[in-house]
């Protein structure tokens, strides 16, 4: 008799208890049955789940009763099982991107946040080939304690955005752009040797990660100094 066959996945469900930041299922590489497995077991254990790079092919892979039960948002990707909270929670956070490209990895970092309740100012292609845009925007960014700066070719947002507002500023690169571009990578190295104070800089396209670095830093700002600000 063959041993029963080991399970292929460990939901982490006291994360967000132990960490502030709930687990998420990145389904890039992972099988509509694998993904399958996963929704049914948060599900059984009444587990709110958030799923990333869920693309729409396999979102339509999935079976029909879980398409219907999941909130899904095919601009980002993003999917969400359980209760979708209304965010109300206002901690200052701006979502700032380069140019209508940028809006799948601005959706992640909004949806990743909305997910855990936190609401997010967008303010969407400011980028610097029209810098009055951004001029318009300023009165409203100096005014919140962390901005989310996503831009892809040269990635200058980042930069010029941390020189200007006494936030702090967490630059996602992204992988729009031509040629010299390469996927990104021009606009991660640019972030990365940025000379702007207060400027941190995430992977490529990475806007789930951004989000949980932004609700990291509200949360502990709100918690062991609820005065500032």
């Amino acid at each position: 008799m063959l041993p029963k066959e080991s399970p292929t996945f460990r939901l982490d469900i006291d994360r967000e208890q132990r960490t502030g930041v709930s687990e998420a299922i990145f389904c890039l590489n992972k099988e509509p049955q694998q993904i399958t497995e996963i929704l049914q077991h948060a599900q059984d254990n009444e587990h709110r789940l958030l799923l990333t790079r869920l693309s729409q092919c396999k979102h339509q892979s999935l079976p029909l009763d879980w398409q219907q039960s999941l909130f899904y948002d095919p601009a980002s990707q993003i999917a969400i099982l359980g209760e979708v909270p209304q965010p109300l929670d206002d901690r200052g956070v701006a979502i700032v991107s380069g140019g209508t490209s940028d809006y799948g990895v601005c959706r992640e970092v909004e949806l990743t946040l909305g997910f855990h309740g936190i609401a997010a100012r967008p303010f969407y292609d400011v980028g610097v080939a029209g810098l009055w845009r951004l001029e318009q925007c300023l009165p409203a960014l100096r005014e919140c304690k962390v901005l989310v700066a996503v831009a892809g070719m040269e990635a200058a947002l980042p930069t010029l955005l941390a020189g200007l507002v006494p936030g702090l500023v967490i630059a996602v690169p992204t992988s729009t752009g031509y040629g010299v571009s390469e996927q990104g990578k021009t606009a991660l190295k640019a972030c990365l040797a940025s000379c702007a104070t207060g400027l941190v800089t995430v992977n490529i396209d990475n806007g789930f990660g951004a989000a949980c670095a932004a609700l990291k830093i509200t949360t502990v700002t709100r918690t062991l100094a609820p005065n500032i600000g």
